[in-house]
């Protein structure tokens, strides 16, 4: 089935010139039995060269990179361009247009969708899409995110070690060329990490860079400008955009999730009082903050505690919380090797 998608688009791919369209994906509802879900996407060729494919909105509610890319697309000239640039701001435009982590459309969480279904939901029809239609034109890819409702992230850059030594070399140079203050490196083995972009990219052979810019479903000013110097500058580094040039990337701060130890959980239902502030540096034992019981007010509030020393790269943002919500990420200092 690799080879059929019922996801199509009028925009030619190979044509020169900037073009603007949507991807039509197939849903047939009560009002609309032949309608089409549009996804925006922005194809920008000028000849031979390389090609970069640059996502955002993957999660309905994270911005910075939905901001970043429309103003990359208003702002890039066809002529400043040696390659193509395929992007697509909104890439679960249903759970775009509603806020949403997940598709209203059919609750599906695209970036753990992949590698897709084609005969599947909206949700599986475009991981599907991208996976086999996208990925196979691209040297390289970005996939914008952040935190969301559910956490608040410090901006930081993610990639995937397990694929070979050249792929790696490619990922930890896409990663310096970004310059986001800190790289997360990750074997892709916890949560739903088989089923991400970056999963999929790394069996295709593309590297993949994902970076998380803010959270809260705000929009971080800081995650913004990082993003939005960052495209630039993998742009120019591969010699697919000339023009004005991006600042000078800070260097990056190399790290890891040391393991399942890293992630403190909630064991009750409450009010999250954290204890302690993102970027901070925390010990084993130490204090992460407290829940306060919601109907027993008289009972003292629940503490909890880490279990391993690191730095607090994200943590949880809405205060009522659920036993099984993930209150903070903690990560170590790595040589990127």
């Amino acid at each position: 089935m690799a080879g059929y998608t019922q996801v199509w688009t009028p925009l030619d791919f190979e044509a020169d010139g900037k073009q603007c369209d949507w991807l039509r994906v197939p849903h047939s509802t009560d009002l609309s039995g032949y309608g089409v879900v549009p996804i925006p996407v922005v194809c920008i060729r000028n000849g031979a060269g390389p090609t970069a494919l640059l996502v955002a909105g993957s999660h309905g509610d994270e911005y910075e990179g939905q901001v970043a890319l429309a103003a990359l697309v208003r702002e890039i000239d066809t002529a400043d361009v040696k390659g193509r640039i395929i992007i697509l701001p909104a890439l679960n435009a249903p759970a775009v247009a509603a806020g949403r982590r997940v598709s209203p459309l059919d609750a599906g969480n695209l970036n753990r969708s992949f590698p897709g279904d084609p005969a599947g939901g909206p949700t599986a029809m475009i991981a599907h899409y991208v996976t086999t239609v996208l990925l196979p034109m691209v040297d390289l890819a970005i996939d914008l995110h952040a935190g969301g409702r559910s956490c608040d992230y410090i901006p930081c850059a993610l990639i995937r070690s397990g694929g070979s030594k050249t792929e790696y070399r490619q990922l930890v140079d896409l990663a310096v060329s970004f310059g986001a203050p800190v790289t997360s490196i990750s074997d892709g083995s916890g949560g739903g990490g088989r089923t991400t972009f970056s999963a999929v990219g790394q069996g295709a052979g593309v590297p993949v860079l994902t970076a998380e810019l803010g959270g809260g479903a705000a929009l971080s000013r800081d995650g913004l400008a990082i993003a939005e110097q960052g495209l630039r500058r993998v742009l120019q580094r591969h010699g697919l955009l000339s023009g004005a040039t991006a600042d000078p990337a800070s260097p990056t701060r190399f790290m890891r999730v040391r393991g399942r130890g890293a992630f403190v959980y909630a064991m009750r239902k409450g009010l999250f009082e954290p204890a302690v502030e993102l970027g901070a540096v925390v010990q084993a034992g130490q204090l992460a903050g407290v829940i306060h019981a919601i109907d027993r007010p008289w009972q003292a509030p629940e503490p909890v505690s880490f279990t391993e020393d690191g730095m607090v790269a994200c943590r949880r943002a809405p205060v009522l919380t659920e036993p099984g919500d993930c209150l903070y990420k903690l990560l170590v200092d790595v040589e990127p090797a």
